[in-house]
């Protein structure tokens, strides 16, 4: 599909993920291209009237809301989030996520988890059969070391680990970490390659989020699908 074409999509579900806001609620603000048509759309409400205090997972994420008028509270407050609002690079039928194509999957997480309710946007060609793939895993570890830890992720997925580069140097991610992106033919059983990585020395975060979605809203171009999340 075009590029336009599909940024009318993600605007789709991202109109549709607001609709689930109201007065006076704690907002958890995603980063990305579908997360940005979501604070866009936030932004009319509050100068229609509507009261929000938002929590931003970037410095990116955090400009666009002050410029749309939104009240951000301090990262270092024990915030409770009513709902956290974000897009993803794949989601597979169980609504597991990868996320962390922009960098930013450490705070995306943090917010996921302190959120009464997660609500992932996407258009439908995040929709995958199985994680992984055409898209490789993030993986966000300390710079120390980095080489070590990242053989020790390749002998645990048996899979070729790349260190992510912008400019021709590393990319830090704001909390001063580097990012391993590691190319998986497909991930069958994301829950235990979530929990065998984050016991490797080194690994801050992954970029699988594995049982959060309590939401999923697609767009697609006969409409926006809303999936509710069953649990087991």
């Amino acid at each position: 599909m075009m590029a336009m074409d599909l940024d009318a999509l993600k605007r789709a579900a991202a109109l549709k993920a607001v609709e689930f806001v109201r007065d006076g609620m704690v907002v958890g603000l995603g980063t990305g291209s579908t997360a940005k048509h979501m604070i866009l759309a936030l932004g009319e409400k509050v100068r229609a009237g509507m009261k929000l205090r938002c929590v931003p997972t970037s410095k990116e994420t955090a400009t666009l809301a002050r410029e749309q008028g939104l009240t951000l509270i301090d990262a270092d407050n024990a915030w409770v989030i009513d709902v956290a609002i974000d897009g993803a690079d794949q989601v597979d039928p169980a609504f597991n996520l990868i996320k962390g194509g922009g960098g930013a999957l450490l705070k995306e997480k943090i917010v996921a988890a302190s959120a009464k309710q997660f609500i992932v946007l996407v258009d439908q060609t995040k929709r995958v059969p199985v994680l992984g793939g055409s898209f490789p895993l993030p993986i966000e570890v300390i710079p120390f070391g980095w080489g070590s830890t990242a053989r020790e992720i390749e002998a645990l997925t048996k899979s070729p680990v790349v260190l992510r580069e912008r400019n021709g140097s590393p990319f830090h991610t704001e909390a001063g970490h580097v990012i391993l992106d590691v190319h998986l033919a497909r991930i069958d059983n994301p829950c235990e390659l979530e929990t065998a990585l984050n016991l490797i020395p080194g690994v801050v975060e992954t970029g699988l989020f594995v049982g959060r979605t309590d939401l999923l809203i697609v767009g697609t171009p006969n409409g926006v699908e809303t999936y509710p999340a069953t649990r087991a």
